[in-house]
C-alpha cells in the first residue's frame, strides 16, 4: 500500500490540463460513506449534516467560518477531522474540496475552478494566506511575542527536519537586529544542551517551527526547553495536537499540501511578520545593527551591484 506521500505523488502529477472528472457517486453519497463509519458525538454529526446539506458553499470554508455557521467552538471542528480520520482540518477541508469540485466540474464550472494541478496548489495558497490576513485583523499577539523574542538574549530558534528551512530563514533575519540569535536544526542531544545553555546565558523564549509531518524528536526538544525555563512561541500547522499542547503560544497557519512536498506560504509570512514585530520592539538597536551590517557588507562586498 502506497504512504501518504506516494499516493501524493501520483495524484498531484504535472499535466497539461485537467480534464472533467467522470460521473461517479453523489456528493451526498460520497459524504456519507466518509462519515457513516467513525461513531461520531451529536456535536460532530451536527458538522456532519451541515456538510452533507452544504457541501458546494461549505468546502471552502475556513475553520472559523464553519464553525460559526453550525454553532460549534472551531476545537469542536478540529477533533471532527480527527474523528473522521483526517489529520486536521486543512486535511479534511481538501477532501471536501475535490467532492465540491467535482460536483461543479461541468461545462458551466468557471474555468479557474478547473485549474490544473499547479494552479490547484497556488488556489489552496491562496486560501490560507486569506486566513492568516483574517488572523491579522488583531495584530496584539504578534506584536507582544515580537517584542518578547527581541528581549530573549539569546534567542533560540528551532525547527527539525523539514521545518529546518523555515527556521533557517527566520534566524538569517532576525540575526540582522539581534545580538545573540542560535539555531537549532539537529534534535537529541544537541538540542537539549542548545535549550540548557540559551537558558543559563539568561535566554527566556525559544520560538519553534513544527511543520508536518511533525517530528517525535521536536516534541522532546519543545518539552525539554520548557522544563529549562524556556518559554516556546510555536508556528505550526494545527492549534491542536501533543506539540501545539506543549507550547505557550501557538501562531496555526496553514500549509499548502497539494503537491508532493508542502509549500509554506502561509507560514513564511508569519516568520516575517514577527521579524517585522522583533525591529519594532527596539527600533533603535534595530536601526544600530542594520546600519552596522550594511558597512561591513559594503566593506567586503557581500553582494552584487544591481
Amino acid at each position: 500500500m502506497p504512504s501518504p506521500q506516494q499516493a501524493r505523488a501520483q495524484s498531484s502529477a504535472i499535466t497539461a490540463g485537467k480534464t472533467a472528472p467522470e460521473a461517479g457517486a453523489s456528493p451526498t453519497s460520497q459524504l456519507r460513506e466518509l462519515f457513516d463509519g467513525p461513531r461520531l458525538s451529536p456535536g460532530h454529526r451536527r458538522i456532519a449534516q451541515y456538510l452533507i446539506e452544504h457541501i458546494t458553499e461549505a468546502a471552502f470554508l475556513s475553520i472559523t467560518d464553519l464553525a460559526e455557521r453550525v454553532g460549534v467552538s472551531q476545537p469542536s471542528v478540529t477533533r471532527f477531522a480527527g474523528a473522521v480520520g483526517f489529520s486536521g482540518y486543512p486535511a479534511l477541508r481538501e477532501k471536501l474540496q475535490s467532492i465540491a469540485l467535482g460536483t461543479l466540474g461541468s461545462p458551466s464550472t468557471p474555468a479557474e475552478q478547473r485549474a490544473n494541478e499547479l494552479q490547484a496548489a497556488v488556489d489552496a495558497e491562496i486560501e490560507n494566506l486569506e486566513n492568516l490576513r483574517r488572523d491579522f485583523a488583531d495584530p496584539d499577539q504578534v506584536i507582544r511575542i515580537g517584542r518578547a523574542l527581541s528581549e530573549s538574549t539569546p534567542l533560540t530558534v528551532m525547527g527539525l527536519r523539514i521545518s529546518a528551512s523555515l527556521a533557517e530563514y527566520f534566524a538569517y533575519g532576525a540575526r540582522r537586529i539581534h545580538p545573540d540569535v542560535r539555531l537549532v536544526t539537529r534534535g537529541g542531544t544537541v538540542a537539549y544542551d542548545a535549550m540548557l545553555q540559551s537558558r543559563e546565558a539568561g535566554g527566556t523564549w525559544v520560538l519553534a517551527f513544527g511543520m508536518p509531518r511533525h517530528a517525535q524528536e521536536s516534541l522532546t526538544a519543545v518539552r525539554v526547553a520548557r522544563t529549562a525555563g524556556l518559554k516556546v512561541a510555536l508556528i505550526t500547522d494545527l492549534g491542536l495536537g501533543p506539540l501545539a499542547d506543549e507550547a505557550d503560544v501557538v501562531f496555526a497557519t496553514g500549509t499548502g499540501s497539494r503537491l508532493v512536498f508542502d509549500s509554506y506560504a502561509a507560514p513564511g509570512l508569519m516568520a516575517a511578520a514577527l521579524l517585522q514585530a522583533m525591529t519594532d520592539a527596539d527600533p533603535e538597536r534595530t536601526q544600530a545593527r542594520l546600519e552596522e551590517y550594511e558597512q561591513i557588507a559594503d566593506q567586503h562586498q557581500f553582494f552584487l551591484k544591481d
